[in-house]
């Protein structure tokens, strides 16, 4: 069903009832701050036991492109495919013996599925600012790491999504790893395990 922006049911559009403080509606204090960030989308991330089951899915069947991947020192291995058009998946596993994923795996019953939403910002600092100045709630503040300085929306605030903002710093040139060695366990920051078969 196509909704027409000027849907007097929408909030924010010509003729809502919704209030002028209401985060949706044009006169809300909330939407310039939040603009402000300069948030751009960057990629969904899905997390499962083992990221080989979900290669069949976002790497054979949707066409996606490997980019890269490694391991972090959080406890888990990521890579990340491209699609036409620009949009990416970030594919998520726990490495052996960490509990990384253990709450998580807990609430999805052990399947995984969607597990955070990415938006780079230019300047993470600022964001954390204006988003407890408003009252946001945030967790896992990280700014060791001057290639990636991050912080998430906790999901209570995001009506159960978790959302990560991240600015990325410099990066040097080293080449990218090809699948079959993150799945090796030799992609960045790899610990030499390979992931489950």
């Amino acid at each position: 069903m196509h909704v027409s922006p000027e849907s007097p049911d929408l909030p924010g559009s010509p003729g809502s009832p919704a209030s002028p403080g209401s985060p949706g509606s044009p006169g809300s204090p909330q939407v310039p701050a939040l603009r402000g960030l300069g948030a751009v989308f960057d990629h969904t991330a899905v997390a499962a036991p083992r990221v080989r089951d979900l290669l069949p899915i976002y790497l054979d069947l949707l066409g996606g492109t490997f980019l890269g991947g490694g391991d972090h020192p959080g406890g888990y291995r990521v890579m990340q495919l491209t699609y036409p058009g620009g949009g990416k998946i970030e594919l998520m596993e726990p490495l052996a013996g960490s509990p990384f994923f253990d709450s998580f795996f807990e609430l999805t019953r052990g399947r995984g599925g969607v597990h955070h939403l990415n938006f780079h910002v230019p300047d993470l600092d600022l964001a954390v600012s204006r988003l407890t100045g408003r009252g946001y709630r945030l967790h896992g503040l990280n700014t060791g790491d001057p290639r990636w300085r991050e912080v998430f929306l906790h999901p209570k605030e995001a009506h159960g999504v978790l959302i990560q903002l991240a600015q990325r710093g410099p990066r040097d040139d080293e080449p990218a790893p090809l699948l079959e060695d993150v799945l090796a366990g030799r992609g960045r920051g790899g610990n030499g395990i390979p992931s489950p078969a």
